[in-house]
């Protein structure tokens, strides 16, 4: 990473009371032991984590230690993002089930087993996974399974960890990572800028509409992925917010922005960003998500080089 860059985003996590805008970096599907292996079992996004001192929340998958022949190292890599100063720990649901093909039963199986192997191994370092983000997002087919899931996690201390942005990373990351094995690496660059500017579009979009509805910044929560693009961009992108005068915090600090305390008015399976939850009127929501930035690009592109 270029030094200036590296100034530039310690400066803009340091001065985080002073920032107009404030964001908390959530990021999903961690332990990625594939890419990890392909990389002598070791992250690049949890070192740039560290590196910068920049506040995370993961949100964990316990059963993608085993996704190697080496879960042993995987395991020890795991325990690393555990250990980081930097990093809040989240549960995220041990196989990444979607709760509402799954049923209640299933969804609270999935839950207990992420807990038996994060909760001893976080205590050692005087933490808790109190938080839970649904696999999809996905929080229930109808207001009976939202509800279910609800109780559940409450009565087990968790709290359900929302999030206002997103890029649809995952999908860009499948075009990205195919150009880089194709050693195409100037198609892979090329997808690497686009993400970065879909990206900021879509800070862009929500915050008009959050600074439409409540006539002031929100603590923003972003999701993101543990994957080849983010561990290759995410330097990038946090340069580009800093620009846009955002600095990092932490998703506790996130959290307490009375925004988060609004009711969910969404009751269906797919997962959508909180600030469209939060609209009582369906139609409008409904437009207002069509209106959003669309990654169709990046999906019609994927499509054609699969062919």
């Amino acid at each position: 990473m270029r030094a200036t860059l590296f100034l530039a985003i310690v400066l803009g996590i340091a001065t985080t009371t002073l920032g107009q805008k404030r964001v908390s970096i959530t990021i999903d599907d961690v332990p990625n032991s594939l890419l990890y292996k392909n990389e002598g079992f070791r992250s690049r996004l949890l070192h740039l984590i560290d590196s910068m001192k920049l506040p995370v929340a993961i949100f964990i998958n316990e059963v993608k230690i085993f996704d190697v022949d080496e879960a042993d190292k995987s395991l020890n890599l795991f325990d690393r993002w555990l250990a980081s100063p930097n990093v809040t720990l989240g549960n995220h649901g041990y196989q990444h089930r979607m709760y509402s093909n799954e049923g209640i039963d299933s969804f609270q199986i999935d839950v207990l087993q992420g807990e038996a192997i994060t909760t001893p191994l976080a205590k050692r370092y005087g933490k808790n996974a109190n938080y839970y983000r649904f696999p999809y997002n996905d929080l229930g087919k109808d207001a009976a399974q939202h509800k279910q899931a609800a109780d559940f996690l409450k009565s087990r201390g968790y709290v359900i960890t929302p999030y206002t942005v997103h890029s649809d990373d995952w999908l860009v990351a499948e075009l990205y990572e195919y150009y880089k094995l194709q050693g195409r690496t100037k198609d892979a660059a090329r997808i690497g800028q686009a993400f970065i500017d879909f990206t900021l579009k879509n800070f862009d979009y929500i915050e008009s509409i959050t600074d439409q509805k409540l006539g002031r910044n929100v603590s923003q929560i972003y999701l993101m992925h543990d994957n080849l693009l983010n561990a290759d961009y995410l330097d990038d992108l946090l340069a580009a917010l800093i620009k846009r005068g955002y600095s990092f915090i932490t998703l506790d600090e996130a959290m307490k922005d009375p925004v988060y305390r609004q009711q969910d008015y969404y009751e269906q399976r797919y997962g959508i960003s909180w600030v469209y939850r939060w609209i009582k009127d369906e139609k409008q929501r409904v437009q207002l998500m069509r209106a959003a930035p669309d990654s169709e690009f990046f999906e019609k592109e994927l499509s054609q080089v699969k062919k």
